[in-house]
């Protein structure tokens, strides 16, 4: 009898526990290769007996929840005595990724706890960033993989779930950031790259579920505790200093009352201080005026030293009630919060170009040397520059609790779901500015310039900024206007509050007709309610006059980035009311980053299992619908700056605007899975998905200003869209896997999005006449002299385009080739992804350069993973790489705001080493190393040509060292 059909067999034998295929396959992998408690009071250990029954997994909410495996894992294939084989460490940690992937009716990617732990990984986003056709964007600051993209779409494009329920976010996207999840409070994580109806909160590019441990699925209590030791930031450039951290986790599994209460708790906690980073930033060239003719110099610069610092606790508990078969509670808690800062010490100034400030005057080139039309060296007079000590931090948490009980009786398995998340952001960013007085200005030469090497030119001012008494903190180049608004500095505390209520209530029935083995009836409910709001403001110097200044704190000094010379340095918190007083600050800038957002989303859906055979070829799979109803409400604030006369609340006023729109969905999807023997399988999936816009997108509200478009006056505004659709696609599928058994496969993959609609920001013409008031200031000249009719810059709904690619992957033991290189495996995956979408250049104020199209985010062309391993006898040595091509990212500017960037291409290798003590009073004992970028990879931005990037980030590398010990 073939494999589906013995699950048939067993289904049809106990209709009591009719359940996915996956949840099935998981657990008998638990049971074969740990035995569960049941099977364990049944029969002896040593009879090795293999357990075929399957149990119902629909505690977690999806159909396909991945189960990790229990310690002390024994594999048994027969009914009669044979010897059992140990497997631990990294390789069972594949076997049971293997497993959830081999099982699954839809087609996913699964990485299992043991994996995650042995991996030289802090959150999650590195471990899933190893599987196929998944990459990882490291964060500007941190260096750290925070964003995760899936078959070469942005991140925005996935739906997170944790234990299969949506969750609140801190950003502007829907899911969480990924650095929120310590990997050691992960059981597994499943990505399903075909979705099925039962799946709430799906995503266009895949669904990732996050799970923590349920304790009742482990066979015996389990304790762990680690302890890890860092060092950040080594062999950087410039002999920046490097950093340190200290991590410790504590994880608790058990089980009582005979196993009818099950018990899981983790807890983790990080401090880290990051080795110093070396920052460049161009403004890229233009020309000047020397004797009479047009020269090409570069633009303007900013060097900078970066220090980040991350503090976090993560908690999990998990409490399931389980007094009989037929009945199961469980509550799971998560818990998150932390605290990261980056310390900022930089210089920066113009070369042809000025810092846009009101005392610096027009900059004249003198003493150049001219080659070609290049001034590849020379001086500017009346130059002043700007010495930045700069310090953004942020305190989040998340929170969410989930309440799941099920019953069963007869055929029928039911299920209610609650679920509460909320999750905080505070940020705080102080900007302080230091330089000449006033009416003061200085030289500066530059030299080493070729026209287009803008990162490789030498700069030397003509004062020394690392002297505190040629520098002071005061309003160096009067950026909000001089002496009317004197600016010596900025702080900007933005707050983010985002709640997620939801209910669920799902029937499934156990059935024999046709192909179909049973029938699934839900129905889900979410209310989100997220807003952001804050306070931002001028700093003033205490007791000066518009012109006043003090001394810089402190003695310090810190490199500028590269540039090669010192300045001051000192760290601005704690400095209001010492140092600065506050003047509160509103404009139409500020007032259109203020929004709130409420959805109230219904989900019924309706799903069968399948279970049958076309032509003598077995398959399973499942057919489904799911019928949606949004209604979404934006609200902001509709500002007219003609009406601005300062930037108060009295100077500046802004309307508060709400609007919104209701729409439906009907999502059909259908997956099979067909078996073609000697375990050998051909996947096909087809469905229509959506993918929801970034919140912010979803906001009211607009600003109008008269504004300036390619030299003709105009009335300009931008703002979000209340009444924006999602992104949506129909998703064909199709991918071949030939499994030999548990210990490896080979793949095979395509895919094709056909997109009905997608999200882009364009300018387009509107009639601003209900917007402004009689007070507004209307173009005088040209061809909209007197008009209301303007450019709105709007994030909208295009039409048409497609996604398509392949995906290989191999994961084998070379136990398979010889017996000689037992120990020995290798996994390696490759990704190739193309679209037809390009949107418009102009909706993307911050991308720059030549085109008038730019790709869609976040789609890297090529995407390739690879691990070799070596495992035995408690050794454990691995090396792994990861890569992808050049896209275009998201980063989050200095006002809180993302932005969008081309990032170069990028290669990130890491290395790891442990031993496992196998025996004696130390036993379960693990000493590790661990090294991430040991090739010291930097991060790279750049406008048209990678090879010319703008903007150089130095990470350095990251040494692990540390010890564990479970029992």
């Amino acid at each position: 009898m073939n494999n589906f059909a013995n699950k048939r067999a067993a289904n049809t034998a106990d209709r009591a526990f009719p359940l996915s295929p996956v949840a099935a396959g998981c657990t008998v992998f638990l049971m074969a290769l740990a035995g569960s408690a049941f099977a364990q009071e049944q029969q002896p250990a040593t009879t090795g007996a293999a357990t075929t029954a399957t149990t119902a997994d629909t505690t977690n909410n999806t159909p396909n929840s991945a189960v990790p495996p229990a310690e002390d894992a024994t594999v048994s294939t027969t009914t009669t005595p044979v010897s059992t084989v140990r497997v631990t460490g990294i390789r069972r940690g594949i076997e049971a990724a293997i497993s959830i992937k081999k099982n699954s009716t839809s087609i996913v990617e699964a990485i299992s706890a043991e994996d995650i732990g042995k991996l030289p990984d802090q959150s999650v986003a590195d471990s899933i960033a190893r599987l196929p056709g998944v990459s990882a964007q490291r964060g500007r600051s941190s260096g750290k993989s925070s964003d995760i993209s899936v078959r070469g779409l942005a991140p925005s494009f996935n739906g997170t779930l944790l234990n299969g329920r949506e969750m609140a976010s801190t950003g502007n996207a829907r899911s969480p950031e990924f650095d929120l999840f310590p990997a050691e409070l992960m059981g597994s994580v499943v990505i399903y790259k075909t979705p099925d109806a039962s799946v709430i909160g799906q995503g266009l590019a895949a669904t990732i579920d996050l799970r923590t441990v349920q304790p009742l699925d482990f066979g015996k209590r389990t304790v762990a505790v680690s302890y890890k030791k860092s060092q950040l930031g080594v062999k950087q450039r410039d002999g920046l200093p490097e950093g340190d951290g200290k991590r410790y986790t504590l994880s608790y599994i058990d089980q009582f009352a005979n196993r009818t209460i099950g018990v899981a708790m983790g807890f983790t906690r990080y401090d880290e201080l990051g080795g110093g980073q070396s920052k460049f930033n161009s403004w890229g060239t233009a020309s000047m005026d020397y004797n009479g003719a047009s020269v090409t110099v570069p633009n303007g610069f900013g060097y900078d030293t970066e220090q980040n610092n991350h503090k976090r606790d993560g908690a999990f508990a998990s409490l399931q009630y389980r007094p009989n078969k037929n009945f199961k509670s469980t509550v799971d808690l998560f818990y998150s919060a932390g605290e990261t800062g980056l310390k900022k010490t930089g210089f920066e100034g113009g070369v042809a170009g000025n810092g846009g400030g009101a005392y610096e005057l027009p900059h004249v080139l003198t003493n150049a040397t001219i080659a070609n039309g290049v001034a590849t060296s020379g001086t500017i007079t009346n130059w002043k520059g700007v010495v930045r000590n700069h310090y953004e931090g942020a305190e989040d948490d998340l929170k969410t609790i989930g309440w799941n009980n099920e019953l069963r009786f007869g055929d029928w398995t039911t299920m209610a779901d609650l679920t509460w998340s909320k999750a905080t952001k505070l940020g705080s960013r102080y900007e302080t500015t230091a330089g000449t007085l006033p009416g003061q200005q200085d030289t500066l030469a530059f030299s080493g310039f070729n026209g287009a090497n803008v990162t490789q030119v030498k700069y030397t001012p003509g004062l020394n900024y690392s002297d505190r008494n040629a520098v002071k903190l005061t309003d160096t180049m009067g950026w909000s206007g001089g002496a009317a608004s004197p600016q010596a500095g900025y702080l900007g505390q933005p707050y983010v509050e985002d709640e997620v209520k939801a209910i669920r209530l799902t029937a499934k029935k156990a059935m024999e007709w046709g192909p179909l083995t049973a029938t699934t009836y839900g129905f889900n409910y979410t209310a989100r309610d997220k807003a952001r709001s804050g306070q931002d403001g001028r700093l003033l110097v205490i007791g000066g006059d518009p012109n006043g200044f003090t001394d810089v704190p402190g003695t310090g000094v810190a490199p500028a980035g590269a540039s090669g010379f010192n300045v001051v340095t000192w760290d601005p918190r704690g400095s209001l009311g010492t140092v600065y007083q506050l003047a509160p600050k509103v404009d139409a800038d500020i007032l259109n980053k203020f929004w709130d957002v409420k959805e109230r989303i219904s989900t019924a859906y309706l799903m069968g299992d399948l279970d049958g055979s076309v032509y003598g070829l077995p398959y399973r799979g499942n057919v489904g619908v799911q019928a949606i109803h949004t209604d979404q409400t934006g609200g902001g604030y509709q500002i007219d700056n003609g009406l601005c006369t300062g930037n108060t609340i009295e100077t500046c006023p802004g309307k508060r605007v709400t609007d919104g729109e209701k729409y439906w969905d009907v999502l059909p999807s259908l997956n099979l899975s067909f078996d073609l023997g000697q375990d050998q399988m051909l996947r096909f999936g087809l469905a229509k998905v959506v993918s929801r816009a970034n919140l912010d997108d979803l906001r009211a509200g607009s600003n109008v200003t008269l504004g300036n478009l390619q030299g003709v006056s105009i009335l300009t505004s931008s703002g979000g869209n209340p009444h924006l659709k999602p992104f949506r696609a129909k998703a064909l599928d199709l991918s071949y896997e030939k499994y030999f058994g548990n210990k490896g496969y080979v793949s095979a993959a395509l895919f094709y999005k056909k997109l009905d609609t997608y999200i882009f920001r364009t300018s387009r013409f509107y009639d601003f006449a209900d917007t402004i008031t009689p007070g507004t200031s209307l173009p005088l000249t040209g061809e909209y002299a007197g008009s209301t009719i303007g450019r709105l810059t709007e994030p909208r709904n295009g039409s048409g385009g497609n996604i398509k690619g392949y995906e290989l992957a191999v994961n084998l033991p070379f136990s398979m080739v010889s017996q000689y290189l037992d120990g020995f495996g290798i996994l390696v995956n490759h990704s190739d992804t193309k679209s037809s979408i390009e949107l418009p250049r102009e909706g993307f104020a911050n991308v720059t350069g030549n085109g008038i199209s730019i790709p869609l985010p976040g789609l890297s062309r090529k995407v390739s993973n690879l691990r070799l391993y070596y495992e035995k006898n408690g050794f454990q040595v691995a090396a792994a790489a990861r890569k992808r091509s050049s896209f275009l990212g998201q980063v989050s500017d200095y006002q809180d705001n993302t932005q969008l960037t081309f990032i170069k291409g990028e290669t990130i290798v890491d290395l790891q080493a442990s031993y496992e003590i196998q025996s004696g009073w130390l036993k379960g004992t693990s000493l590790f190393v661990q090294a991430q970028n040991m090739n010291n990879e930097p991060f790279l931005e750049f406008t048209d040509d990678e090879s010319n990037p703008t903007n150089r980030v130095d990470y350095g590398r990251t040494y692990h060292f540390g010890a564990s010990y479970k029992f």
